[in-house]
């Protein structure tokens, strides 16, 4: 999906991930543009996008989620979870781990992640990380 990362609807769930921080949303299209390392993933449905999930997989063979956003008339229908569950399918990793903030904290822990919370250094906000070990039997559903 790198060629559509500028694309204004993409752009828009982009900037929802980045808390419409102009200068993160300049970033993140930067980083999915033109780094090969990290790709981004989109939900489209009856050619509207529902969602978008960004990441990568490290020297580890661990998925690091980076962004996950959803918008926000489909939220609370599963298509947070759908993103996680088929990009563990695509990529096959053996865990799958984010830093977030408390809301984003909740919806992994709703959807299994271990969830284990810190202070930043940006300013002494808690951040939460945010861990899902695949089991052999996920990574066989394919």
């Amino acid at each position: 999906m790198t060629s559509k990362v500028d694309a204004s609807p993409v752009k828009e769930l982009l900037e929802s991930a980045v808390f419409s921080d102009p200068e993160a949303l300049e970033q993140a299209i930067k980083l999915y543009s033109s780094n090969g390392e990290y790709e981004l993933y989109a939900y489209v449905d009856e050619d509207e996008y529902v969602g978008l999930i960004g990441g990568r997989m490290n020297s580890d063979h661990q998925l690091e989620i980076i962004h996950l956003a959803v918008r926000p008339e489909d939220r609370m229908k599963g298509y947070g979870r759908g993103l996680i569950v088929e990009m563990i399918l695509q990529k096959q990793p053996t865990s799958v781990f984010t830093v977030t903030d408390e809301e984003g904290a909740e919806f992994f822990r709703n959807v299994g992640f271990q969830v284990m919370g810190f202070e930043s250094n940006e300013g002494g906000l808690e951040q939460f990380r945010c861990f899902y070990e695949v089991d052999d039997e996920e990574e066989a559903e394919e």
